[in-house]
């Protein structure tokens, strides 16, 4: 039954919080949703007012907060600490003045005032920022790491619309959880907001008497479990009403109060400095609210426990209060199913963050937020990266910080605000990092259990001893940690103030030993030469605006790297950007991944460009000045570099060589790919290795790739481009070294001539030199007849293979087919076209061939000649036909769209590029079995993968010549990348090419679209 209840309990809590999100967004998109008037911070002094103020402006800056309501931080005056009640009466004023009225200042508005002035001495590491801006172990839907105040926004959304006008207070350590709904105030005076809890929670805390008529009877503070049951605050579920520190005042008991520290609705600033200042020290909870409780005299008000001491300046402001607003009661406004969580001290942080955490799952609390290492990990971070040697225990917390090198953080160790570099971190300490105003920095270190508050005489525990042993163990004087200030561990001296944070760690691991005596005589006494700061002097000497830009650095750093290990484990690049959630990447973040991506191996590297181009593509962004192109270069150069440097690697010299023949003409058929089309294209056969099947073709009864290499009397060098009309000369070294354009007219013929060793590519020569010793010029001329551009027949690449053919011919050198094939591969580079190795393959080698690489930068091309039967052969030779689509490939961006569709692992080409590999040796199977069938199927499942990998692929032309021709053919595909070129079929056994002519003849006349005569070359 209990188990049943607590379910319930937080599937209405987890509800109700997910209703508050949406209220909370609804704040944010709608004018007309009824959001807070004013929102207001209370801070102990300017500089934490500062931070509060910029951590504000920062949200409002990313709209995270309604920009419409008016939002202001108000410190203690003076930075002297006037207590929670001071502090309201400073609202008040604020508010008055503001609004400018000598009456009705507060009158139809919805203020919410959260008290966070306090000095978090019981976490110390949150005195500098404020606890209301420590963490909460969960992270936002927006993609930001949550903190108390975040949390407040939220959760208190819905609250403005369930009150008409008035003010909630509330205390800035305790979280609420609740569904606003349940609050409905329309009362004068106040209401306290109150959670059902179990009175063994109760005792530990302040506990409402409900007078019967649900109005507060009476405060019980810190009572006893007999005396909350005598007192009848008990119900019979064993449950009482728990002070949440949460109240709302009505305009009248604000107006009232506001009289207190004015005259004719003016603020007077002499009522305003008796009520606020230092001596009184007047309490909102203590001060505020017990005149309001039905039980209560004013003679037990003068003895009610102060936040300072009881004074006479407070009993006379106690009187005055009185006279003021006892005629108010205050209603109790009690809430279930509801939970607080109270954010106490460091053991109770460390206990909620690593072991309690998990009975927040229903609120998506989790050990790890914003966080970036090993992800099972038994330990909590929050805005923590830990590198790969680290080795963090079970139980630390991790806040705020960098774990680095060989670093080991003992167990229940609490980390905050620090970078650790091969550090050895004992068990169960606090280690804070602060950088002063100045410039220096202080790392405090005290034990998880300490109390900061407790004192010297007391001997409470310091570092697994005690702050007297410290002293008479190492010969040190009270002097020497305290002046002027009461000897407690909050003002002790104990910290050194260092030039760097090494060295502020060196020096509170030094105070550890120093604690355990392992430390040498020598060092104490340089210790005591130091200028220190105690916890209470170095948090006032904090530069808080640097501790943001730690913060900010730290959340890009491991937002960075989650994105990166998201890219590396092979995640859709537009997946991995769910990481950054409503921010996106920001200019910091896209320099930390241009960190990244130059540290990272070639195929992350890549991925890291490609990933944040498209990111700034779509949302039209520049960073550094750069566009999204500059990034997508780095991306494709970069490809196009590792495969370059690898081939340059492999260039040959020609020195030894001479010309043989005077002329030397080199004729080559075109290909046709059947299965396997893009594995071949780097970087994906660098990575995951290539399979292609093809075969050779001639087209209209001619061998169309064609070129002439002729020696020349002069020592100069010709190229001729026969088929576009251009003929140039060529004198230097370097002009031939200019080269790496790929729309020069001659990059192929200079890239020939480099690849196969007879010029450099770098370096001063002289080209007469080199000719003189091949013993003349050169003249390479290269044409492809009766071919259109952009045929998708591969022309290009055979054209390198033909002149690589044709020069070592001319020079008399013996060279293989396979050693062809690398120094093409070389040549593509050269001149930057990119682009995959099976076309030259396919125009070099006759008949059919299956054709694979390994994974590798280097690719070795193995060639398997399949072998088919006559009969096959046969078949196949009536049943293929190439059709002319009439229409030249638009030129397009295509190889970048398909290969960074691949380094993006877009989930639909990684899967057409996966199953195009099997399916290639599926049809040399086919074919070797002599099924042209089933060849053809095979080929149809082909061209949807190709239509899966590229949309272009296809148009409405090439579609609408399949369709006219379907019941004539069995198997269709493209030849290339598609879009325009030549298409492949496989007629229906009985029907003739004829006959497929007449059909497209009939249909598209004189359109240019027509069946091309195609011979399939044999070996």
């Amino acid at each position: 039954m209990e188990l049943t209840s607590k379910r319930m309990k937080n599937l209405f809590l987890s509800q109700s919080y997910f209703d508050a999100w949406e209220d909370y967004e609804r704040s944010l998109k709608k004018s007309s949703f009824i959001k807070w008037d004013y929102v207001i911070l209370t801070a102990s002094n300017e500089e934490q007012a500062a931070m509060y103020r910029g951590q504000i402006e920062e949200r409002l800056q990313q709209r995270r907060l309604p920009s419409s309501t008016i939002y202001e931080v108000l410190p203690d005056p003076e930075g002297r600490r006037v207590g929670s009640g001071g502090a309201t009466f400073n609202v008040l004023a604020y508010l008055a003045q503001r609004e400018g009225k000598s009456e009705y200042h507060f009158k139809d508005k919805r203020i919410l005032v959260i008290h966070s002035g306090g000095d978090s001495k019981r976490v110390p590491q949150y005195s500098a920022t404020g606890k209301l801006f420590s963490p909460v172990p969960r992270e936002l839907p927006n993609g930001y790491a949550s903190t108390l105040f975040d949390e407040f926004m939220i959760v208190m959304s819905g609250v403005p619309s369930r009150f008409r006008e008035g003010m909630l207070i509330l205390s800035g350590d305790v979280l609420l959880l609740f569904n606003p709904l349940q609050i409905d105030f329309q009362n004068e005076g106040a209401a306290a907001i109150s959670f059902k809890e179990h009175v063994d929670t109760g005792k530990d805390h302040g506990v409402f008497l409900n007078d019967g008529n649900d109005y507060v009877a009476r405060f019980l503070h810190k009572q006893t479990v007999s005396m909350l049951r005598e007192s009848g605050a008990v119900n019979d579920r064993g449950c009482v009403d728990l002070d949440t520190g949460a109240v709302i005042l009505s305009t009248g008991l604000m107006d009232a109060l506001y009289s207190l520290i004015s005259t004719d609705g003016y603020l007077d600033q002499n009522k305003f400095q008796e009520f606020v200042n230092d001596k009184a020290r007047i309490s909102f909870y203590g001060d505020f609210l017990y005149p309001l409780a039905r039980e209560a005299t004013l003679e037990q008000f003068y003895q009610e426990a102060a936040e300072g001491v009881i004074c006479e300046e407070l009993i006379s402001c106690r009187e005055k209060i009185w006279q003021a607003i006892h005629s108010f009661s205050m209603k109790l406004l009690c809430l279930s199913p509801a939970e607080f969580i109270h954010f106490g001290t460091t053991k109770e942080l460390l206990s909620l963050v690593t072991e309690d955490v998990s009975s927040y799952e229903f609120l998506n609390w989790k050990k790890q937020v914003m966080f970036s290492g090993v992800g099972d990990a038994d330990f909590a971070a929050h805005r923590a990266y830990v590198g790969r040697r680290a080795n963090v225990r079970k139980g630390a917390y991790l806040e705020d910080c960098f774990i680095l090198g060989n670093t080991k953080v003992g167990e229940g160790c609490v980390i905050s605000n620090l970078k650790l570099t091969d550090c050895i971190i004992p068990p169960g300490i606090v280690l804070h990092g602060l950088r002063l105003i100045n410039g220096k920095y202080v790392v405090r270190i005290y034990g998880v259990e300490d109390n900061p508050k407790g004192f010297y005489k007391e001997n409470d525990s310091f570092l697994g001893t005690s702050l007297s042993r410290l002293l008479s163990e190492n010969d040190i004087s009270q002097d020497t940690l305290w002046q002027d200030k009461d000897k407690y561990l909050w003002f002790a001296n104990l910290y050194p103030v260092c030039d760097t944070m090494k060295e502020g760690i060196e020096q509170a691991l030094f105070l550890y030993d120093m604690c355990h005596g392992r430390a040498a005589k020598e060092e104490i006494r340089q210790w005591k030469t130091r200028k220190r700061m105690s916890l209470y002097s170095s948090f006032y000497m904090a530069d808080v605006n640097y501790s943001r830009s730690w913060k900010d650095e730290l959340e890009n750093r491991i937002l960075a790297s989650k994105f990166v290990n998201m890219l590396e484990s092979g995640v859709y690049y537009k997946d991995a950007y769910q990481v950054f959630g409503s921010k996106g990447i920001t200019e910091a973040i896209y320099r930390e991944l241009l960190k990244d991506a130059q540290e990272a191996d070639f195929s992350l590297r890549i991925r890291i460009y490609y990933a944040v181009s498209r990111f700034m593509k779509e949302k039209d962004l520049e960073f550094d000045g750069m566009s999204y192109d500059y990034t997508e270069g780095l991306c494709f150069e970069g490809i196009q570099k590792e495969i370059f440097d690898n081939a340059v690697s492999k260039l040959r010299t020609a020195n030894s060589f001479k010309i043989c023949k005077d002329r030397v003409d080199v004729k080559l058929p075109v290909r046709v790919n059947w299965g396997g089309g893009w594995t071949d294209t780097p970087p994906h056969c660098n990575e995951q290795g290539g399979v292609v099947l093809n075969a050779a073709i001639s087209l209209n009864g001619i061998l169309p790739v064609q070129i002439t290499v002729k020696r020349l009397e002069d020592y100069h060098i010709e190229f001729e481009s026969t088929d576009i009309g251009v003929f140039g000369e060529i004198h230097t070294v370097s002009e031939v070294q200019d080269c790496h354009n790929p729309y020069d007219s001659f990059a192929l013929h200079k890239a020939a001539l480099i690849a196969c060793g007879i010029v450099p590519l770098y370096g001063d020569a002289s080209l007469e030199d080199i000719l003189k010793r091949l013993g003349g010029g050169i003249y390479l001329s290269t044409q492809v007849i009766g071919i259109p551009k952009g045929s998708g027949l591969g022309t290009s690449s055979i054209l390198s293979g033909a002149c690589v053919k044709g020069i070592y011919e001319f020079l008399g050198a013996d060279i293989s087919d396979d050693e062809i094939y690398g120094i093409v591969l070389s040549m593509e580079q050269i001149m930057s076209t990119g682009g995959g190795w099976q076309d030259q393959v396919g125009g070099l080698t006759n008949g059919v061939k299956f054709i694979t690489t390994e994974p590798g930068i280097d690719q070795e091309i193995h060639v398997e000649k399949v072998h088919l039967s006559d009969s096959v052969k046969e078949e196949l030779q009536e049943r293929f036909a190439v059709i002319y689509t009439g229409q030249r490939r638009l030129a397009r961006n295509l190889l970048r769209d398909v290969v960074g569709s691949y380094i993006g692992a877009r989930p639909e080409s990684i899967q057409a590029l996966k199953d195009m590999q099997p399916l290639a040796a599926l049809m040399k199977f086919a074919l070797e079995r002599g099924s042209v069938d089933e060849f053809a199927e095979l080929l149809n499942r082909h061209w949807e993968l190709s239509k899966q990998l590229d949309q272009g692929s296809s148009n409405t032309c090439i579609e609408q010549i399949f369709l006219s021709c379907q019941d004539l053919i069995s198997g269709r595909f493209i030849a290339g990348a598609g879009g325009g070129g030549f298409l492949m079929v496989i007629l229906n056994k009985g029907v003739t090419k004829q006959q497929l002519k007449d059909r497209l003849h009939e249909i598209f006349q004189d359109s240019g679209v027509d069946v091309w005569e195609s011979a399939f070359i044999r070996d």
